[in-house]
């Protein structure tokens, strides 16, 4: 507990009085940009991954980075949702699993969680991407099965948000656009799902031209700048 408090202690000490303003312009309202729906699992720092300041992100955690069905399950997790696309307007929803997932190996083997009832309640919101493994992939290694479960799961979950009418309506009025990501762990690498081609791919892009309208959205220099454009 003493490095929590420590840490508390120099964001008070440091970092607030240098972002004062941006802090300050927060208190009047939130306008995020993009609902990010990902693992509890500590190792996953959406604001870090992405690289975006306060109030850019609305955020939901839950074990394994899953989307109950509408109406199948009412709690915070749809409540959240409809909340960030209903109220706060965002203009796009991911959905990010990640590798290393125990979340994706207890989906696999469901008997590991039988003494924790909640958890298996909760992860039989991923039972359609564990019964799609053992079809597809049934001689697979270990690590086969996982990697392929991670991947399924982010695209069912996708399918789950989809079901719930603010996003469904959001979606068809073009005001709202998902994402299915997987992020690994081991090396920083954001795999994206591509609804077209049904499949993963790695997120890439060219340095941006500084002259180009509109670059300086993508340019890392930007985005490490957020901090100090929004606290002038």
């Amino acid at each position: 507990m003493q490095r929590i408090l420590a840490g508390l202690h120099r964001f008070q000490r440091d970092v607030f009085p240098a972002k004062k303003a941006l802090f300050e312009s927060l208190c009047d309202g939130q306008a995020p940009y993009a609902l990010f729906i990902t693992c509890g699992d500590s190792r996953i720092v959406p604001s870090l991954l992405t690289q975006t300041p306060p109030g850019e992100l609305f955020l939901s955690r839950q074990v394994g980075n899953i989307v109950p069905p509408h109406g199948t399950l009412y709690g915070g997790v749809s409540s959240t949702i409809e909340y960030a696309v209903g109220v706060l307007r965002v203009r796009h929803a991911i959905i990010c699993g990640h590798t290393n997932c125990g979340a994706m190996t207890a989906i696999l083997h469901p008997e590991t969680v039988e003494d924790f009832p909640n958890t298996r309640r909760w992860l039989a919101n991923a039972e359609v991407a564990r019964q799609l493994v053992n079809a597809r992939c049934p001689n697979g290694t270990e690590e086969e099965r996982i990697e392929m479960v991670t991947r399924e799961n982010v695209r069912i979950q996708l399918m789950h948000l989809e079901t719930h009418p603010v996003v469904a309506v959001a979606v068809a009025q073009g005001a709202l656009q998902l994402h299915g990501w997987v992020y690994h762990l081991e090396t920083g690498q954001v795999d994206a799902y591509n609804p077209v081609t049904k499949e993963f791919a790695p997120i890439t892009f060219d340095e941006p031209d500084a002259d180009e309208p509109g670059a300086a959205d993508l340019a890392i220099s930007e985005i490490s700048g957020m901090f100090e454009e929004a606290s002038r």
